[in-house]
């Protein structure tokens, strides 16, 4: 026996009600027409599909001003409903994560991380891909969106207006995201000298598990390069020379930071560097 199709609730004042019922009439036996405030009716998505189609539909021939509104507000109440019952909107907020493959690019073989949030601003996404990363936070940053790039105006105000930067301490990430939860890919660039240019894929939401803190590296591999190589050409040269004893530059490198293990990677550090989370560097000076 097939299962009966889910049914999702839209919250509808009387007169939303009553031109619901004139656009979808096979509908107007459980609208509870008669019922002044506003009311809670359940429909299923096929349901709430066509009232959204014959709601668009009926606006232009509206006979009256109310009509026309209320129609109007049926549209964007349904369009609601249908982003919550598909894509994102299947996983309530309080139990949604956002899960993300962050890699940089032109890494060979690739550094890449897969980290899952909660919704937040792209400011703290940028605090996430850092300590998931392992970057210090020591260089400017921005993120390149659908051709629109993002930053803080507070470290980018020679440029925010010239470059047209849109705001991201209150862009968030379910503002620029497709609500169908299909995978989508951006770009997030670190220290505009090196130009560690990043791949940032929204892999889509998951149910976050109970007893569970987020956010969270759940793997990863490989080691982030050190800070002021001289972008992937220099991290390219430096390895080279850490590998050879005799490479000209060997003892240099050696004496700059010490030993560096190229494949070392650990998710679980990564974790507790990203629920410890940076300092505020906006008060700093980045380059």
């Amino acid at each position: 026996m097939p299962a009966s199709p889910q049914h999702y609730p839209v919250k509808l004042t009387q007169a939303q009600r009553k031109v619901v019922a004139e656009v979808v009439p096979e509908l107007a036996d459980r609208l509870k027409l008669d019922e002044s405030p506003q009311r809670t009716i359940q429909f299923t998505t096929d349901e709430i599909k066509a009232i959204h189609e014959q709601a668009v539909a009926a606006v232009r021939h509206a006979s009256t001003g109310m009509k026309r509104n209320s129609l109007r507000h049926v549209a964007d109440i349904t369009t609601q409903a249908l982003e919550r019952s598909q894509g994102i909107g299947t996983i309530p907020v309080a139990e949604r994560l956002y899960q993300f493959k962050i890699t940089l690019q032109d890494s060979q073989p690739p550094i890449w991380r897969r980290i899952q949030v909660r919704d937040c601003t792209l400011d703290k996404l940028h605090e996430h891909t850092q300590t998931a990363m392992g970057w210090t936070n020591s260089h400017l940053h921005d993120f390149k969106i659908n051709g629109q790039r993002y930053g803080d105006p507070m470290l980018m105000e020679e440029n925010f207006a010239e470059m047209s930067y849109e705001d991201s301490l209150s862009t968030k990430i379910s503002d620029i995201l497709p609500k169908s939860g299909k995978r989508f890919r951006f770009e997030y660039e670190y220290d505009f000298g090196d130009c560690w240019q990043h791949e940032v894929l929204f892999e889509g939401c998951v149910r976050a598990e109970r007893g569970k803190r987020h956010p969270a590296c759940i793997e990863g591999e490989r080691a982030c390069p050190p800070e002021d190589v001289g972008g992937m050409g220099g991290y390219k040269e430096y390895l080279e020379a850490m590998a050879d004893p005799a490479h000209e530059r060997h003892d240099e490198f050696m004496g700059w930071r010490g030993p560096f293990d190229p494949e070392a990677f650990d998710p679980v550090k990564a974790t507790k560097k990203m629920k410890r989370g940076l300092p505020d560097w906006r008060s700093s000076r980045l380059i």
